[in-house]
Protein backbone atom coordinates (compact mmCIF):
# COMPACT_ATOMS: atom_id res chain seq x y z
CA UNK A 1 0.00 0.00 0.00
CA UNK A 2 1.48 3.39 -1.37
CA UNK A 3 1.95 5.62 1.96
CA UNK A 4 1.24 9.52 1.52
CA UNK A 5 2.90 12.01 3.88
CA UNK A 6 0.74 15.05 4.30
CA UNK A 7 2.64 17.90 6.80
CA UNK A 8 0.50 19.70 8.46
CA UNK A 9 -0.37 21.13 12.30
CA UNK A 10 -3.13 19.81 14.45
CA UNK A 11 -4.92 22.93 14.29
CA UNK A 12 -5.75 22.62 10.58
CA UNK A 13 -9.46 22.92 8.94
CA UNK A 14 -11.52 19.89 8.21
CA UNK A 15 -9.50 19.86 4.51
CA UNK A 16 -6.90 17.46 6.03
CA UNK A 17 -9.85 14.74 6.55
CA UNK A 18 -11.53 15.49 3.02
CA UNK A 19 -8.20 14.59 1.34
CA UNK A 20 -7.76 11.74 3.46
CA UNK A 21 -11.04 10.37 3.13
CA UNK A 22 -10.01 10.37 -0.73
CA UNK A 23 -6.78 9.01 -0.16
CA UNK A 24 -7.82 5.89 1.62
CA UNK A 25 -10.37 5.27 -1.19
CA UNK A 26 -7.37 5.23 -3.47
CA UNK A 27 -6.12 2.77 -1.80
CA UNK A 28 -3.30 4.50 -0.46
CA UNK A 29 -2.24 5.28 3.77
CA UNK A 30 -1.83 8.61 5.12
CA UNK A 31 0.72 9.40 7.16
CA UNK A 32 0.30 12.88 9.24
CA UNK A 33 3.03 14.83 10.66
CA UNK A 34 1.65 17.75 12.69
CA UNK A 35 4.88 20.60 12.73
CA UNK A 36 3.51 21.55 16.01
CA UNK A 37 4.64 18.66 17.95
CA UNK A 38 8.08 18.37 17.08
CA UNK A 39 10.45 18.32 18.24
CA UNK A 40 8.61 17.56 21.78
CA UNK A 41 6.28 14.84 20.79
CA UNK A 42 7.17 13.55 17.34
CA UNK A 43 10.62 12.40 16.81
CA UNK A 44 12.36 12.89 13.33
CA UNK A 45 15.14 10.55 12.57
CA UNK A 46 17.27 10.18 9.22
CA UNK A 47 20.17 7.68 9.15
CA UNK A 48 22.47 6.46 6.28
CA UNK A 49 24.70 3.62 7.01
CA UNK A 50 25.10 0.37 5.35
CA UNK A 51 24.89 2.26 1.75
CA UNK A 52 21.02 3.04 2.74
CA UNK A 53 18.99 5.88 4.04
CA UNK A 54 16.24 5.73 6.06
CA UNK A 55 13.81 7.92 7.86
CA UNK A 56 11.70 7.65 11.27
CA UNK A 57 8.54 8.81 12.30
CA UNK A 58 7.79 8.57 15.74
CA UNK A 59 4.76 10.39 16.65
CA UNK A 60 3.14 9.38 19.92
CA UNK A 61 0.75 6.75 18.68
CA UNK A 62 3.29 5.21 16.07
CA UNK A 63 6.45 4.50 14.38
CA UNK A 64 6.80 5.08 10.96
CA UNK A 65 9.45 4.39 8.07
CA UNK A 66 9.08 7.25 5.68
CA UNK A 67 12.01 6.62 3.24
CA UNK A 68 9.48 4.67 1.39
CA UNK A 69 6.62 7.07 1.06
CA UNK A 70 5.10 7.11 -2.39
CA UNK A 71 4.44 11.06 -2.35
CA UNK A 72 4.30 14.08 -0.25
CA UNK A 73 1.49 17.18 0.89
CA UNK A 74 3.44 19.40 2.71
CA UNK A 75 0.19 21.60 3.47
CA UNK A 76 1.39 23.63 6.40
CA UNK A 77 4.03 24.71 8.61
CA UNK A 78 2.41 26.21 11.40
CA UNK A 79 3.77 26.90 14.96
CA UNK A 80 6.95 24.60 14.39
CA UNK A 81 8.25 23.67 18.09
CA UNK A 82 5.10 24.75 20.09
CA UNK A 83 5.71 24.31 23.72
CA UNK A 84 9.49 24.36 23.43
CA UNK A 85 10.27 28.05 24.81
CA UNK A 86 8.74 26.54 28.37
CA UNK A 87 10.56 22.90 28.38
CA UNK A 88 14.41 25.21 28.09
CA UNK A 89 16.53 27.93 28.80
CA UNK A 90 15.85 31.00 26.97
CA UNK A 91 19.23 31.39 25.62
CA UNK A 92 19.41 28.06 23.78
CA UNK A 93 15.81 28.68 22.36
CA UNK A 94 17.05 30.50 19.38
CA UNK A 95 19.50 28.41 18.08
CA UNK A 96 17.60 25.57 19.03
CA UNK A 97 14.28 26.64 16.91
CA UNK A 98 16.86 27.15 14.14
CA UNK A 99 18.03 23.62 14.49
CA UNK A 100 14.88 22.56 14.41
CA UNK A 101 14.03 24.03 11.13
CA UNK A 102 16.72 23.30 9.57
CA UNK A 103 16.38 19.95 10.15
CA UNK A 104 12.43 19.87 9.21
CA UNK A 105 12.55 21.58 6.04
CA UNK A 106 16.27 19.97 4.94
CA UNK A 107 13.96 16.30 5.23
CA UNK A 108 11.53 17.66 3.37
CA UNK A 109 13.70 19.16 1.03
CA UNK A 110 15.37 16.17 0.39
CA UNK A 111 12.57 13.65 -0.31
CA UNK A 112 13.38 11.86 -3.14
CA UNK A 113 8.90 11.21 -4.13
CA UNK A 114 6.69 13.55 -5.73
CA UNK A 115 5.72 16.60 -3.52
CA UNK A 116 2.72 18.58 -3.51
CA UNK A 117 4.40 22.02 -2.25
CA UNK A 118 7.54 22.32 -0.89
CA UNK A 119 9.38 24.96 1.70
CA UNK A 120 11.42 26.29 -1.05
CA UNK A 121 8.77 26.75 -3.97
CA UNK A 122 6.19 28.53 -1.10
CA UNK A 123 9.78 30.65 -0.68
CA UNK A 124 9.51 31.55 -4.24
CA UNK A 125 6.29 31.87 -4.69
CA UNK A 126 6.48 34.80 -1.68
CA UNK A 127 7.78 36.98 -4.39
CA UNK A 128 4.75 39.05 -5.85
CA UNK A 129 7.14 40.75 -8.37
CA UNK A 130 8.32 37.40 -9.94
CA UNK A 131 4.89 36.39 -10.11
CA UNK A 132 3.60 39.50 -11.83
CA UNK A 133 6.65 39.21 -14.62
CA UNK A 134 5.95 35.49 -15.20
CA UNK A 135 2.14 36.57 -15.80
CA UNK A 136 2.86 39.31 -17.97
CA UNK A 137 5.35 37.43 -20.23
CA UNK A 138 2.73 34.37 -20.52
CA UNK A 139 0.09 36.68 -21.53
CA UNK A 140 -2.14 37.07 -18.38
CA UNK A 141 -3.28 40.95 -18.05
CA UNK A 142 -1.97 42.62 -14.78
CA UNK A 143 -2.52 45.66 -12.96
CA UNK A 144 0.02 49.03 -13.36
CA UNK A 145 2.36 48.15 -10.40
CA UNK A 146 5.16 49.87 -8.16
CA UNK A 147 7.13 47.79 -5.34
CA UNK A 148 9.15 50.37 -3.51
CA UNK A 149 10.68 51.58 -0.35
CA UNK A 150 10.88 55.08 -1.99
CA UNK A 151 8.57 57.76 -1.24
CA UNK A 152 9.07 59.98 -4.29
CA UNK A 153 8.60 56.65 -6.71
CA UNK A 154 5.51 56.16 -4.96
CA UNK A 155 4.02 59.52 -4.99
CA UNK A 156 4.67 60.24 -8.47
CA UNK A 157 2.71 56.35 -9.17
CA UNK A 158 -0.19 57.56 -7.21
CA UNK A 159 -0.21 61.01 -8.73
CA UNK A 160 0.09 59.71 -12.42
CA UNK A 161 -2.50 57.03 -11.76
CA UNK A 162 -4.56 58.64 -9.26
CA UNK A 163 -6.74 55.55 -8.06
CA UNK A 164 -4.25 53.06 -6.56
CA UNK A 165 -3.88 50.39 -4.06
CA UNK A 166 -2.04 49.87 -1.42
CA UNK A 167 -1.24 46.20 -0.02
CA UNK A 168 1.69 44.24 1.95
CA UNK A 169 3.63 41.28 -0.37
CA UNK A 170 3.14 39.06 2.40
CA UNK A 171 0.66 37.78 4.76
CA UNK A 172 0.92 40.90 7.19
CA UNK A 173 -0.75 41.64 10.57
CA UNK A 174 -0.04 43.39 13.47
CA UNK A 175 -0.42 42.20 17.27
CA UNK A 176 -1.29 44.83 19.84
CA UNK A 177 -2.42 43.72 23.44
CA UNK A 178 -2.72 40.04 22.38
CA UNK A 179 -5.19 40.67 19.05
CA UNK A 180 -3.94 40.12 15.41
CA UNK A 181 -5.07 43.49 13.30
CA UNK A 182 -4.72 41.86 9.65
CA UNK A 183 -3.21 44.66 7.07
CA UNK A 184 -5.59 44.63 4.32
CA UNK A 185 -5.58 46.17 0.90
CA UNK A 186 -5.97 49.87 0.92
CA UNK A 187 -6.82 53.06 -1.92
CA UNK A 188 -4.27 55.63 -1.34
CA UNK A 189 -4.86 58.57 -2.78
CA UNK A 190 -2.96 62.22 -3.22
CA UNK A 191 -4.47 63.62 -0.08
CA UNK A 192 -1.83 60.70 1.99
CA UNK A 193 1.02 61.50 0.19
CA UNK A 194 2.31 63.07 3.18
CA UNK A 195 1.95 59.53 5.16
CA UNK A 196 4.40 57.62 2.58
CA UNK A 197 7.65 59.50 4.31
CA UNK A 198 7.62 56.39 6.17
CA UNK A 199 7.72 54.19 3.57
CA UNK A 200 11.07 54.06 3.58
CA UNK A 201 11.57 51.87 6.41
CA UNK A 202 9.19 49.09 4.65
CA UNK A 203 8.43 48.31 1.26
CA UNK A 204 5.23 48.62 0.15
CA UNK A 205 3.17 47.49 -3.51
CA UNK A 206 1.02 50.15 -5.09
CA UNK A 207 -0.79 49.09 -8.10
CA UNK A 208 -3.57 51.03 -10.30
CA UNK A 209 -7.12 50.13 -8.99
CA UNK A 210 -8.90 47.99 -10.83
CA UNK A 211 -12.85 48.50 -11.28
CA UNK A 212 -14.39 45.42 -10.53
CA UNK A 213 -17.47 43.52 -11.73
CA UNK A 214 -16.32 40.52 -10.15
CA UNK A 215 -14.02 39.07 -8.53
CA UNK A 216 -12.48 35.03 -8.96
CA UNK A 217 -10.72 32.49 -6.60
CA UNK A 218 -8.81 30.08 -8.96
CA UNK A 219 -8.42 26.77 -7.33
CA UNK A 220 -5.72 24.91 -10.26
CA UNK A 221 -4.95 21.00 -9.31
CA UNK A 222 -2.50 19.54 -11.52
CA UNK A 223 -4.53 20.44 -14.80
CA UNK A 224 -7.98 20.32 -13.22
CA UNK A 225 -9.51 24.15 -12.73
CA UNK A 226 -12.06 25.23 -9.89
CA UNK A 227 -13.08 28.92 -10.48
CA UNK A 228 -15.10 30.17 -8.44
CA UNK A 229 -16.79 34.41 -8.50
CA UNK A 230 -18.32 36.78 -6.41
CA UNK A 231 -20.02 40.37 -6.40
CA UNK A 232 -17.62 41.72 -3.90
CA UNK A 233 -19.08 45.19 -4.54
CA UNK A 234 -22.42 43.77 -2.46
CA UNK A 235 -20.53 44.76 0.53
CA UNK A 236 -18.94 48.01 1.64
CA UNK A 237 -16.51 46.42 3.53
CA UNK A 238 -15.68 44.46 0.92
CA UNK A 239 -14.93 46.69 -1.95
CA UNK A 240 -11.26 46.88 -1.94
CA UNK A 241 -10.70 43.45 -0.27
CA UNK A 242 -13.10 40.59 0.02
CA UNK A 243 -11.15 39.66 2.96
CA UNK A 244 -12.47 42.33 5.08
CA UNK A 245 -15.81 40.87 4.66
CA UNK A 246 -15.03 37.46 3.82
CA UNK A 247 -16.83 35.44 6.56
CA UNK A 248 -20.71 37.13 5.41
CA UNK A 249 -19.46 36.61 1.75
CA UNK A 250 -18.26 33.06 2.43
CA UNK A 251 -22.02 31.89 1.37
CA UNK A 252 -21.97 33.96 -1.93
CA UNK A 253 -19.53 32.21 -4.29
CA UNK A 254 -20.75 30.48 -7.23
CA UNK A 255 -18.85 28.18 -9.53
CA UNK A 256 -17.81 30.04 -13.23
CA UNK A 257 -16.30 29.26 -16.71
CA UNK A 258 -13.12 30.99 -17.41
CA UNK A 259 -12.47 32.18 -20.79
CA UNK A 260 -10.22 28.92 -22.60
CA UNK A 261 -7.46 31.37 -23.90
CA UNK A 262 -6.88 32.54 -19.74
CA UNK A 263 -7.22 28.94 -18.66
CA UNK A 264 -4.65 28.25 -21.02
CA UNK A 265 -2.12 30.61 -19.42
CA UNK A 266 -2.91 29.49 -15.52
CA UNK A 267 -1.93 26.24 -16.60
CA UNK A 268 0.92 28.06 -18.14
CA UNK A 269 1.81 29.94 -15.19
CA UNK A 270 1.92 26.33 -12.98
CA UNK A 271 4.11 24.87 -15.67
CA UNK A 272 6.86 27.55 -15.20
CA UNK A 273 6.81 27.22 -11.42
CA UNK A 274 6.37 23.20 -12.04
CA UNK A 275 3.67 22.72 -9.21
CA UNK A 276 0.72 20.97 -8.79
CA UNK A 277 -1.62 23.62 -6.65
CA UNK A 278 -2.48 27.17 -6.83
CA UNK A 279 -4.80 29.61 -5.72
CA UNK A 280 -5.60 32.46 -8.37
CA UNK A 281 -6.75 35.64 -7.14
CA UNK A 282 -8.18 37.44 -10.78
CA UNK A 283 -10.32 40.59 -11.07
CA UNK A 284 -12.60 40.83 -13.87
CA UNK A 285 -13.12 44.22 -14.98
CA UNK A 286 -16.82 45.84 -15.98
CA UNK A 287 -15.27 45.46 -19.88
CA UNK A 288 -14.31 42.12 -19.22
CA UNK A 289 -10.83 42.13 -18.98
CA UNK A 290 -9.48 39.65 -16.60
CA UNK A 291 -6.67 40.78 -14.12
CA UNK A 292 -4.22 38.53 -12.99
CA UNK A 293 -3.45 39.49 -9.17
CA UNK A 294 -1.60 37.02 -7.50
CA UNK A 295 -1.30 32.81 -6.64
CA UNK A 296 -1.00 31.63 -3.20
CA UNK A 297 1.03 28.65 -3.32
CA UNK A 298 -0.57 26.92 -0.32
CA UNK A 299 -4.01 29.54 -0.20
CA UNK A 300 -7.09 28.14 1.36
CA UNK A 301 -9.73 25.88 -0.64
CA UNK A 302 -11.90 24.59 2.16
CA UNK A 303 -15.15 27.25 1.48
CA UNK A 304 -15.16 26.32 -1.98
CA UNK A 305 -14.69 22.86 -1.51
CA UNK A 306 -17.90 22.89 -0.15
CA UNK A 307 -19.72 24.54 -3.02
CA UNK A 308 -18.51 21.45 -5.25
CA UNK A 309 -20.39 18.26 -5.42
CA UNK A 310 -18.69 15.51 -3.10
CA UNK A 311 -15.69 18.16 -2.31
CA UNK A 312 -14.02 17.91 -5.95
CA UNK A 313 -11.07 20.17 -4.81
CA UNK A 314 -10.46 17.33 -2.16
CA UNK A 315 -10.45 14.83 -4.74
CA UNK A 316 -8.52 15.82 -7.12
CA UNK A 317 -5.67 16.87 -5.03
CA UNK A 318 -5.64 13.35 -3.29
CA UNK A 319 -5.79 11.89 -7.05
CA UNK A 320 -2.61 13.70 -7.63
CA UNK A 321 -0.69 12.88 -4.67
CA UNK A 322 -2.24 9.03 -4.88
CA UNK A 323 -0.71 9.36 -9.21
CA UNK A 324 -3.99 8.83 -10.26
CA UNK A 325 -3.96 12.21 -12.06
CA UNK A 326 -1.41 13.94 -14.67
CA UNK A 327 1.11 15.96 -12.54
CA UNK A 328 4.30 17.73 -12.93
CA UNK A 329 7.12 15.62 -11.85
CA UNK A 330 9.27 16.85 -9.22
CA UNK A 331 11.54 14.45 -7.65
CA UNK A 332 14.52 15.55 -6.80
CA UNK A 333 16.55 12.96 -8.55
CA UNK A 334 16.12 10.90 -11.63
CA UNK A 335 15.48 7.13 -10.82
CA UNK A 336 17.23 4.79 -11.76
CA UNK A 337 16.92 3.05 -14.63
Amino acid sequence: MNKILIITHTGDNFSIEKVTEYIDQNGCEVIRFNVDEYPLKNKLSTTFQDGKWTTTLETPDKKHRLDDIAAVWYRRAYNIGSGLREEMDEKFYGAAMGEIRNTLFGFLESIDVYSLGKPSVYRRLDSKEEQLKIADKIGLKIPETCVTNNPEEAKQFIVKHQNVVAKMQTGFAIYEDGVENVVFTNVVNEDKLEELDTLLYCPMQFQKKIEKKKELRVTVVGRDIFAFEIDSQQSDAAKIDWRKDGVNLIDKWVPTELPSDVEAKLLELLDVYHVDYGAIDIIVSPEDEYYFIEINAAGEFFWLDNLTEGNMISKSIADVLCDKAPRRSNEVLVQNA
